[in-house]
C-alpha cells in the first residue's frame, strides 16, 4: 500500500515538473519571437561592477600589475624550502626517523 502512495506522490510531482517545463519553454518561445531588441531592451540596466578588493591597492585603484609571479627552481631547491618551513613550524621532530645507536 505505502508503495502505491509513493508511486502515486511521485507521479504527480513529475506531472507538475512537466508542465511547469513546457510552460516555460513556452514563454520563452514568445519572447524571443517579439524581438531581438526587445529581450534586450527590456532587462534593467547592470550597476557598475565594483571589482574584488584583493584587485585594489591601498588608495583603493585597481592593480594593473600581475599579482602572482612564479619563477623556476629546482625540485632539490624546493625540496629544501618545504623542509625548512616544516621545521621551523615545530613539525620536524613528528617525522624524522629513529637513530639507531
Amino acid at each position: 500500500m505505502l508503495h502505491l502512495l509513493y508511486i502515486f506522490a511521485f507521479s504527480i510531482l513529475a506531472v507538475l515538473a512537466i508542465v511547469n517545463l513546457v510552460r516555460n519553454l513556452i514563454s520563452l518561445g514568445i519572447e524571443t519571437r517579439r524581438g531581438t531588441g526587445s529581450v534586450a531592451a527590456s532587462r534593467p540596466k547592470q550597476p557598475r561592477r565594483v571589482p574584488h578588493p584583493e584587485l585594489l591597492d591601498d588608495d583603493g585603484n585597481v592593480l594593473d600589475e600581475p599579482l602572482l609571479v612564479m619563477r623556476s627552481i629546482s625540485i632539490k631547491d624546493a625540496r629544501e624550502q618545504l623542509d625548512a618551513i616544516y621545521e621551523s613550524s615545530g613539525g620536524g621532530t613528528s617525522l624524522e626517523e629513529p637513530k639507531e645507536d
